[in-house]
């Protein structure tokens, strides 16, 4: 089958080809600017369908406008400002389906000089050896000595400024094989912020704590960056500074995400994750930076897609089952149980087990085939996974229930 993936690389571009990247990020800035000021003219100067417009129509009217107005485009490869007003396109796209699905997707904004400086290009663009050849800009040392671990055709590349370092995303359309079944047994996981994820067999992948650990340290790069003079080269170098710290804690977050997702979906049949609604967990303040630490977002679009890739199936609980608060053993369902409540004491039948673990082992209840009560109503298999049989049992296999791996 085909598919998308793509690849990221660091550059090593020469003095040169570094005054012609900031030219096409300037460039590509600077046309996202111009459409969008034109559209947001054209909808309070006009009425009907006068008052839109789309990228095709804008990408038309720049060129007219660029030989007279516009010179210095001509610097710079065609691509960057066309790819430009698609991004904008697109950005409009997402906000008019917002207002209409009532989700909250801001109106496009617009763009700063030397904030997440970037564009993209395409056309003919290859690799030959260690360099990357690039429509206009020639060919650019890559950092890394290894060879290309790609086979397929290449449809783009986007390329980005980040704490003064340049990298590139190619995006390539490869064929892989269909894949078939993983051979493994189902897995829940419960994602948290203690831990990173628990998973149903007693699996534990502990939380690298990517920002809380570097948090004392980025305090101090801000307080240095806001005791500079604006202008100076040594707010340049703060400011430099500061986005290299953040870049390596992005770094660690986005590895241990990887690992993580890409072991689950390779070993095992079903992975079962909750739909988190992590917009509300946000709004509590103390545990807000916690939350977004972890990034539980990126850690389910990385299993959707990874499952995909190696022929294993993604299974998300609904927000309203109760894991936490229902007992993997007996099915007994608590009416309140608090944050504060790292184990989980079951009334009924006496079961003492981690509160994660619990979570963990009532998640992979939701893979298995539902069957009806005599009322017809819904129910799920509650399943046993521990063995326990009775009070006495449950409370004997306590010392063994969370083994660390």
């Amino acid at each position: 089958m085909l598919v998308h993936k793509a690849y990221r690389y660091e550059l090593d571009p020469a003095n040169s080809q570094r005054t012609l990247l900031h030219q096409h990020a300037g460039v590509a800035r600077f046309v996202y600017n111009w459409g969008l000021d034109q559209r947001i003219s054209l909808f309070k100067n006009n009425q009907g369908k006068d008052r839109f417009t789309d990228a095709m129509k804008q990408h038309k009217l720049l060129n007219s406008l660029k030989k007279i107005q516009f010179p210095w485009m001509y610097e710079t490869s065609k691509c960057a400002p066309q790819e430009s007003l698609r991004d904008l396109h697109k950005a409009f796209q997402n906000f008019y389906r917002g207002l209409k699905q009532g989700k909250m997707v801001g109106f496009p904004k617009f763009k700063r000089k030397g904030v997440r400086d970037s564009f993209r290009l395409t056309g003919t663009i290859r690799f030959e050896g260690r360099k990357l050849q690039l429509p206009r800009i020639g060919k650019i040392r890559i950092k890394e000595k290894r060879k290309r671990y790609y086979n397929g055709r290449i449809l783009s590349v986007t390329i980005r400024r980040r704490a003064n370092r340049w990298f590139v995303s190619i995006t390539v359309e490869e064929g892989i094989p269909d894949p078939t079944p993983v051979r493994g047994k189902t897995v829940g996981v419960d994602l948290g912020v203690k831990t990173l994820a628990t998973l149903s067999d007693g699996t534990i992948f502990e939380n690298p704590r990517a920002l809380g650990k570097q948090l004392k340290k980025l305090k101090h790069l801000s307080r240095s960056l806001s005791r500079k003079e604006k202008g100076s080269r040594n707010r340049e170098k703060a400011k430099t500074r500061l986005a290299r710290m953040y870049l390596r804690v992005f770094n660690i977050r986005q590895d241990t995400l990887h690992k993580v997702t890409t072991y689950l979906a390779k070993s095992h049949s079903k992975v079962v994750i909750e739909d988190l609604g992590v917009s509300g967990m946000m709004k509590n303040r103390r545990l807000s930076l916690a939350i977004a630490d972890v990034g539980f977002y990126e850690f389910r679009r990385q299993l959707e897609y990874k499952c995909q890739w190696y022929g294993s199936q993604l299974i998300v609980a609904s927000r309203t089952f109760p894991s936490s608060k229902r007992c993997s053993n007996c099915g007994h369902k608590k009416k309140e149980l608090s944050l504060s409540e790292r184990d989980y004491h079951c009334e009924e039948c006496g079961l003492r087990i981690d509160r994660d673990l619990n979570a963990a082992l009532n998640l992979v209840t939701v893979s298995l085939p539902e069957t009806q009560t005599a009322c017809g109503e819904d129910v799920r298999l509650i399943a046993n996974p521990l063995g326990f049989t009775d009070k006495q049992t449950s409370v004997k296999q306590e010392p063994n229930i969370n083994p660390r791996h």
